[in-house]
């Protein structure tokens, strides 16, 4: 099992930044992949960005150039910095992590902080 604590949301003005923080623990390893999706509000949950065991990094094309995704060298937190935060941004965000040492692979989820952008 694994488990997922994020931390961090809030209420920012129109291009305020916030950083989300996502603690693992339980049986992780330097092989997971981990990411960042929202889900705002009467929308599909969405991935934001994601980073590879190998620390290759994908941005969905609304976060691309103000978002940056990245962890700690052991691979026990992840962090989204949001910077020039819009209110097309306020959602529920939610830290995921995908464990390949099981088989099939298991993923799992945060319980989600909420991200409020308004004036």
């Amino acid at each position: 099992q694994v488990q997922l604590v994020e931390s961090g949301g809030g209420s920012v003005q129109p291009g305020g930044s916030l950083r989300l923080s996502c603690a693992a623990s339980g049986s992780i390893s330097n092989t997971d992949s981990m990411g960042w999706h929202r889900q705002g509000p009467g929308k599909l949950r969405e991935l934001v960005a994601w980073i590879s065991s190998g620390g290759t990094t994908y941005y969905g094309d609304s976060v691309k150039g103000r978002f940056t995704i990245f962890r700690d060298n052991d691979m026990n937190t992840l962090y989204l910095q949001m910077n020039g935060l819009k209110p097309e941004d306020t959602a529920v965000y939610y830290c995921k992590r995908v464990v390949y040492t099981s088989v099939p692979s298991k993923a799992y989820w945060g319980q989600g902080t909420q991200v409020t952008v308004s004036s």
